[in-house]
């Protein structure tokens, strides 16, 4: 049986809003040379992306990997 989840940098944020940050900071076009998967590159929406990712736990795991190794500027 699996104890409480620990805490990692990723909990309390959706797939949402992590996908939201980083096309707010990289852009679709730049998203999709870093990940290269077609919700990205051919006529991107955060909709079909999110859709995507929810299906497909390796892209999912780019695109987390992808936040956690991101600078972003602090607000």
């Amino acid at each position: 049986m699996a104890g409480p989840q620990a805490n990692t940098p990723l909990t309390g944020l959706t797939l949402e809003a992590i996908l939201k940050r980083l096309v707010a900071h990289y852009g679709w076009s730049e998203l999709g040379q870093i990940i290269d998967i077609r919700c990205f590159n051919l006529d991107p929406s955060l909709a079909s992306s999110l859709k995507f990712l929810r299906r497909t736990p390796w892209a999912r795991e780019k695109v987390e990997a992808l936040y956690l190794s991101t600078e972003f500027d602090r607000p």
